[in-house]
């Protein structure tokens, strides 16, 4: 039956995908929906307190500065009543002549296709200036102005309500709640257009949206820019969404638009070429009229400018000069998908610098794709996307590394079965980068072997036969294990092992003969168990040779193997194989006798084994009940027994 935790693996990887999507579901859709329902107050302040707080239009403010344009709008000509002006004519307010005057300049004198007025008039003053007003907003193309307030949040006790509101539009039932107003004086608000001149500025101070169309009192009016596009382009007017709310694209900056002093129009200095056939605005980038706004481009702005893009957008629109339009939020959507299946693919094949990597990666590419998207999708909220891609990086990687550290543990405790727990603590310690990479090596091998194997085995049940193969292979691998060896692979009914790797010991000649003394010893024991129950005796065939070998993780993409290879590992193999020639259980290599330090040997004679072109010296233990191992050293005179 398979594991349930891991059938439950795959399953939380794509949890954490789906979770992550969700990240820039809700930003696409959690987020923008209210600005999709403008019926209440208190969703409008949500959505705007939502939108302006995300990381998502600090996003697309950088974006702006990095694509706006100081190219020149030839349509739009301001006018600035700046310090200039008031130096030269005098400080405001300036009489309502003085304005009729500045207007009729314009329209007569330079041929201005149309005026609007980023100025506020609510009471009356000088009569024959007043009725100069009205009469140029009844009959010609002037567009006076008027301010909605959008006090959401209740910080008045008291609504604005100053003036007289004008210039509604019929038959629109959308449109920015608002909760006040300043109007014009009487006359002046029966002009057939008057335009809007409300913010709401975000939270963080910045103007990012404006109430293209504003509702009071059930009925809606159009913001300056609007009313002077529908009045005096000559175009059908402008459709509207239900929300009446614009983000404001800041495709051009201040420095884009011909800016002259009202003090230049009233004395006529300049060329009256230059500004027919445009529209104008009027108003002040004085300081101390007080109309700065911050914006995406600049901390401090005038709102002249502010109107002058807004206006320069509509004409965009009225000329279909606008970028086309693209689902910005699906394409988010899309993105994030991917992104969130690329990696819980990937991460498992993956490091967890590698995992990082590719989220950084996804994220840059990302960035690239919003920055072109932007402009098209007002609505898309370009950080989704990385919100996804950072969550994956908070939980999908570690995650991720907690069931590579799970698995490390378990292919750990698989390698403690092999290798001595002080080998593996100090592979663990190990500084190297890969310590199971291939390397030349000092290494001694043991070959071992049950003699007469199949005769054991041929009358026994299977399951005893089992029990046999194990408890055989137990005599043979807990002595390699306490005594620091490898345990290289299992053949059957016997094994591999070597010393002096993964690391490197010095004594590894002498620690694989004390294996083989203890193996004999424990098959031994074994073999007696057996023969008293009526069983044939064991006998273990070992053989033991030292030398060069390649040692490391010879494995494939499809199985790691850790193992040694070269001449004195065939060469311990061969001994085994000739063991069964002699009555000694352990044969041991030239090799392994010139190595150990602390043993004493049997010369065997030489014998010429497979594979090779000279003979080989033998050898063996020699083991006295009376003498301690410590006091061995390595000897070979002894009378040669069995010489080829």
């Amino acid at each position: 039956m398979a594991d349930p935790r891991t059938q439950a693996r795959p399953r939380g990887r794509w949890v954490i995908a789906a979770l992550a999507f969700t990240v820039t579901l809700w930003s696409q859709f959690g987020i923008q929906a209210p600005l999709l329902s403008l019926s209440d107050n208190s969703w409008m302040r949500l959505a705007i307190s939502r939108v302006s707080f995300l990381p998502n239009e600090w996003l697309r403010d950088a974006f702006l500065r990095l694509q706006v344009s100081d190219a020149p709008d030839p349509r739009i000509l301001v006018i600035d009543i700046d310090e200039a002006s008031l130096n030269e004519f005098g400080p405001w307010p300036w009489p309502r002549e003085r304005l009729a005057h500045l207007v009729e300049i314009l329209l007569a004198n330079y041929a201005a296709r149309g005026v609007a007025l980023d100025i506020l008039l609510p009471s009356p003053t000088d009569s024959a200036g007043d009725a100069r007003l009205a009469l140029l907003a009844a009959h010609g193309p002037l567009v006076p102005a008027q301010a909605f307030d959008f006090d959401f949040a209740g910080n008045r006790p008291q609504p604005v309500l100053d003036g007289h509101l004008g210039g509604a539009i019929a038959g629109y039932a959308g449109g920015v709640p608002a909760t006040g107003y300043i109007g014009n004086y009487p006359a002046l608000a029966a002009a057939p257009h008057i335009g809007a001149i409300g913010f709401i500025p975000d939270p963080d101070g910045a103007l990012r949206h404006v109430p293209l169309v504003s509702r009071f009192g059930g009925r809606a009016y159009p913001a300056l820019g609007l009313a002077l596009v529908n009045c005096c382009t000559g175009h059908a007017p402008l459709a509207l969404d239900d929300t009446g709310l614009m983000r404001i694209p800041y495709r051009r900056d201040w420095r884009a638009y011909t800016v002259v002093s009202a003090a230049d129009i009233l004395e006529q200095r300049i060329v009256p070429a230059s500004a027919s056939g445009r529209l104008v605005l009027i108003g002040s980038s004085s300081l101390g009229m007080g109309d700065r706004v911050s914006t995406p481009l600049a901390a401090n702005r005038p709102g002249l400018g502010v109107q002058a893009t807004i206006l320069s957008a509509l004409l965009d629109r009225q000329e279909g000069t606008l970028p086309a339009p693209w689902p910005g939020r699906l394409i988010a959507c899309l993105f994030a998908l991917g992104s969130s299946v690329a990696c819980t693919l990937l991460f498992p094949r993956l490091s967890a610098a590698a995992g990082v990597a590719l989220l950084g990666a996804s994220s840059a590419l990302w960035l690239l794709v919003a920055y072109v998207a932007a402009p098209h999708d007002p609505l898309f909220a370009p950080v989704g996307p990385l919100g996804t891609n950072l969550f994956l990086l908070a939980v999908a990687v570690p995650y991720q590394w907690q069931l590579a550290q799970r698995r490390s543990r378990h292919l750990l405790q698989t390698l403690r079965q092999y290798v001595a727990p002080a080998v593996v603590e100090q592979l663990l310690r190990s500084q190297e980068n890969d310590p199971l990479r291939p390397r030349r090596c000092d290494v001694t091998t043991l070959v071992a072997d049950m003699e007469g194997y199949t005769s054991q085995v041929e009358t026994l049940p299977v399951e005893e036969a089992a029990t046999l193969t194990r408890d055989f292979l137990d005599c043979l691998t807990g002595p390699v294990i306490a005594h620091q060896g490898t345990l290289d692979k299992y053949t059957g009914d016997g094994m591999m092992a070597f010393w002096g790797a993964p690391l490197p010991l010095e004594e590894h000649a002498d620690l694989a003969l004390d294996a083989a003394h203890e193996m004999t010893r424990r098959v031994a024991a074994l073999s007696a168990a057996r023969v008293a129950r009526g069983h044939k005796p064991l006998r273990v065939r070992i053989g033991i040779e030292s030398g060069a070998a390649m040692a490391g993780d010879f494995g494939t993409s499809f199985r790691s193997i850790y193992t040694a290879v070269g001449d004195s590992v065939n060469t311990a193999a061969r001994l085994e194989q000739v063991a069964r020639d002699f009555s000694h259980d352990v044969i041991i290599g030239p090799g392994t006798v010139e190595r150990s330090r602390r043993h004493r040997f049997l010369a065997l004679g030489e014998r010429l084994l497979r594979g090779k072109e000279r003979a080989t010296p033998l050898f063996t233990l020699e083991i006295t009940a009376d003498q301690p191992r410590s006091d061995l050293r390595s000897r070979a005179d002894v009378a040669p027994e069995g010489s080829a």
